[in-house]
């Protein structure tokens, strides 16, 4: 089944107790399409970038089965930077340096020939824009699962809620989901957010794993324990990332199904954040993967017996 993927490609600059880099490959819609990329080799890409982002880096999308004809490239302009300080807890950060660049104007075009495809990640985004690409499909597709953050709860709200209204699975993080209910109990704020639109809701908590709801069940996945964590930069899509892809591949939108999906999510996650940027994303392979959902296997398998 196709992916189209939609989001930011952009320039990073991190900071974290580990160390810090100069400005690298991010953005949202970079880490969902390398970690999707382990699940279908049909990923589409809808995004923009300047004409200072190197032609290498769009190769390695190619090099991962990504369709790039949705790749807007403006000649003259300079590609979405942001720069970002995490502290000790590697939970909170500060962020240094925000430059829309490309971003501020951007107007999303769906080629025709992605138009058609099965399943739809909108990357963390505008609302606005988010909602343009809705309503280029052709068809609904099977399942579109949309990110968003704080920023645009801030300033965005109205616009949000009404493409909420069209999604089918909504990932935000903990304290994302009690902004947007008003409600600090996570059980509670799911079924306010689930009566905005979603049929799902994913509330991802970092170090301490994620939650899957519908109006009926809630399913948890607890985060792989990790010796070391260098950068949570890109964690989040990571898991979209592994969560749309598995999806694709098993063309089952089951909750149930959805529970493994969250696994494989959380597991793209977990390398995520193993080394800066996409680093290693790029340098994993599909034994490396199946290596790594195994552990989470072991990690929350046991037998009970009740007396």
């Amino acid at each position: 089944m196709s992916v189209l993927v939609v989001g930011t490609v952009a320039f990073d600059a991190i900071e974290t107790p580990f160390g810090k880099t100069d400005k690298i490959v991010g953005g949202a819609a970079t880490y969902i399409c390398l970690s999707s990329s382990f699940f279908t080799n049909k990923l589409n890409l809808v995004s923009v970038v300047g004409e200072d982002f190197p032609n290498d880096a769009i190769q390695i999308l190619k090099d991962k089965s990504v369709d790039t004809e949705g790749l807007q490239i403006k000649k003259g302009e300079k590609t979405f930077f942001w720069s970002g300080k995490y502290h000790n807890d590697m939970n909170t950060r500060d962020t240094l340096d925000t430059q829309l660049n490309v971003l501020e104007n951007f107007d999303p075009i769906v080629p025709e020939k992605f138009q058609e495809s099965e399943f739809l990640m909108l990357g963390n985004l505008m609302p606005s824009v988010q909602k343009k690409v809705l309503d280029q499909m052709k068809k609904r597709p099977k399942l579109v699962v949309l990110d968003t953050m704080n920023f645009w709860m801030d300033l965005f709200m109205d616009d949000l809620k009404e493409a909420l209204k069209e999604v089918d699975v909504l990932t935000i993080n903990d304290e994302e989901a009690r902004q947007l209910s008003g409600e600090y109990s996570l059980v509670k704020a799911a079924k306010v957010i689930l009566a905005m639109g979603p049929k799902y809701l994913i509330i991802k908590k970092g170090e301490h794993g994620a939650l899957l709801f519908n109006n009926k069940e809630v399913f948890f996945a607890p985060a792989l324990p990790l010796e070391e964590v260098f950068d949570p930069t890109g964690a989040g899509d990571s898991f979209a990332g592994g969560f749309i892809g598995y999806l694709a591949k098993t063309n089952d939108i089951s909750f149930e199904n959805m529970k493994r999906a969250v696994i494989n999510g959380s597991a793209m996650a977990s390398f995520c954040v193993e080394k800066f940027g996409t680093q290693k994303l790029t340098e994993i392979n599909q034994d490396d993967v199946d290596a790594r959902i195994n552990e989470f296997v072991n990690l929350v398998q046991f037998d009970i017996t009740l007396k």
